[in-house]
């Protein structure tokens, strides 16, 4: 599958390039597609390149509290994230086009695939299922972003699409529910997959959809029952925590028994995305997606105390030791060290006056909050253009979620707290039993404090906080107030009364934000489809 995605080159409606006796006309006919099983695995391919993107996917990750990016980068994202937008944005804009390109790929799979003669059956219902996953995928990014949305399963005309109403977001996400339940008999298991088909959805990445799903929508008791599914025997995949946390985002260990689903590259298809977030001095171009200080401040110190909780032992003069281990793997900070695309060991300096200057917060290519990325950094990748997979299902989601609804059920015990919060804690490996025991006699409000913290922790730089905020309702707090940088005692910045810097104010307004307007193209085209409230 890695080496399969994205080489069609010549697709208009998934058309293969060796359709050589194709009629002269606009649009690729039934009778010059197909054919054979391998048009349909063809088409399918393009049902994967619309699935999801790296720009999305970093991007999503400044669209939250965990980062910001300098100027117009990522579609702009910093303006959203900043409440200054409106409907004819690039990223809100993008998002919908892009999700819809996938809908009606999928709908020409779903439709078209039983006119293939003398296919296997087996693997006719397969090919359906992943594009009936990826469509679900689509809808569910759809409603979460803009709530209710134009819904068809057909191949819709132009002259329809000109027409056609919303669909409450209820509804669509009642289909996308029905969806990932009733595919999961034909999805193969993850362990079941060939070695040229890794990569590609199964079982447990429906399971894990749905769980997905029924946390965001708070039905903690069905959320659980999911999870569970996974947590519980093989039956549904074989899934586990890798060893060691860092190596989860190294080329060597992909496909792994942690990952559920991931964003495939490799072969033709790769990004150059790292040059954004690394040092400049790493990737040779100016540091525009970069963590926040809120980010940094949220890791627990590794006796599992907060840094502003009594006996947590933090030094704001030494804000980097004895943090939770997941911080290194995730985060550059001054001082740091990292190896760099010509095997040269580079110690990162981000304090302003630091000598080379290059990677301070005073110089205009670095990171303006003083920290970078380390997360997803690829060095074997030639010319920075890495092939590494970008999970966006883990197995530690599950037992993140598996904890969550638990706990809002009220039903988070000391026996969940081990398979869950304890299990991820040593495998990043802390050992200090303030930080991997249950905490006896804490409230449900305590705990899940500390759920979400684990989550952003081991979820950061993954795409998930911006998703997690807003289903919580808590964008209105985390995203009204500054982003800010490193604490700097000197130099021509907007600093905090702490000293820590200002790097830019935000703006959130509730209910207005917490749904994206409909874009502004699309309302040109169909006066049906309204507008959200306060747009």
């Amino acid at each position: 599958m890695k080496q399969l995605i994205f080489t069609i080159a010549c697709i208009a409606l998934f058309a293969s390039c060796r359709k050589l006796e194709q009629p002269n006309t606009r649009e690729f006919t039934e009778e010059a597609y197909w054919r054979d099983a391998q048009d349909a695995l063809d088409a399918l391919t393009s049902c994967y390149e619309n699935m999801y993107g790296d720009g999305f996917y970093f991007g999503n990750e400044a669209l939250s509290d965990n980062a910001y990016v300098a100027g117009g980068g990522f579609s702009g994202v910093s303006l959203i994230a900043g409440g200054s937008y409106d409907p004819s944005h690039a990223r809100v804009r993008e998002e919908w086009g892009y999700h819809y390109r996938a809908i009606r790929k999928c709908n020409v799979v779903v439709l078209n695939i039983t006119k293939v003669p003398q296919m296997d059956e087996t693997l006719r219902r397969r090919i359906v299922a992943e594009a009936r996953f990826i469509r679900a995928w689509a809808y569910f990014n759809m409603a979460d972003w803009y709530g209710s949305v134009p819904f068809y399963i057909d191949l819709i005309s132009v002259d329809a699409s000109r027409t056609i109403a919303r669909t409450s977001r209820d509804e669509v996400i009642r289909f996308v529910l029905d969806e990932l339940s009733a595919i999961r008999a034909d999805l193969p298991v993850n362990v079941d997959y060939a070695e040229k088909d890794r990569g590609r959805i199964t079982r447990g990445a429906a399971i894990a959809l749905a769980a997905r799903v029924r946390l965001w929508k708070g039905e903690w008791d069905l959320a659980a029952q999911e999870y569970a599914l996974l947590m519980n025997g093989t039956q549904n995949g074989t899934y586990g925590l890798l060893g060691n946390y860092a190596n989860l985002f190294k080329p060597a260990n992909e496909f792994n028994n942690e990952v559920i689903l991931d964003l495939q590259y490799g072969g033709g298809r790769t990004y150059s995305t790292q040059r954004s977030f690394l040092p400049q001095t790493v990737a040779l171009l100016r540091s525009v997606l970069v963590p926040t200080q809120d980010l940094v401040d949220d890791y627990i110190m590794t006796n599992g105390k907060g840094i502003r909780e009594a006996g947590s032992g933090y030094n704001e003069n030494d804000p980097y030791t004895n943090r939770d281990p997941r911080f290194n793997a995730t985060i550059i900070h001054h001082g740091a060290t990292i190896v760099d695309f010509e095997g040269r060991t580079q110690t990162i300096l981000t304090q302003p006056g630091s000598n080379p200057a290059t990677n301070s917060v005073d110089d205009q290519g670095a990171s303006p909050t003083g920290y970078y990325f380390r997360k997803h950094y690829d060095p074997t990748a030639p010319n920075y253009n890495s092939g590494l997979n970008l999970p966006m299902i883990r197995y530690a989601e599950v037992l993140l979620g598996f904890a969550e609804a638990k706990n809002e059920a009220g039903q988070l015990d000391a026996d969940t707290w081990n398979k869950t919060i304890r299990a991820l804690r040593i495998r990043a490996g802390f050992t200090d039993a303030g930080a991997t025991e249950f905490p006896a006699g804490a409230t449900k409000e305590i705990l899940r404090e500390i759920v979400r913290r684990e989550r952003r922790a081991e979820l950061a730089f993954e795409g998930i906080r911006a998703f997690d905020i807003r289903r919580w309702k808590t964008a209105q707090t985390v995203l009204a107030k500054p982003v800010r940088g490193i604490k700097v005692s000197s130099g021509a910045f907007n600093r905090d009364p702490n000293g820590y810097i200002i790097v830019e104010n935000r703006r959130f307004e509730n209910p207005k934000h917490y749904l994206w307007p409909v874009p502004t193209a699309e309302r040109d085209q169909n006066k049906n489809l309204g507008q959200n409230p306060e747009w």
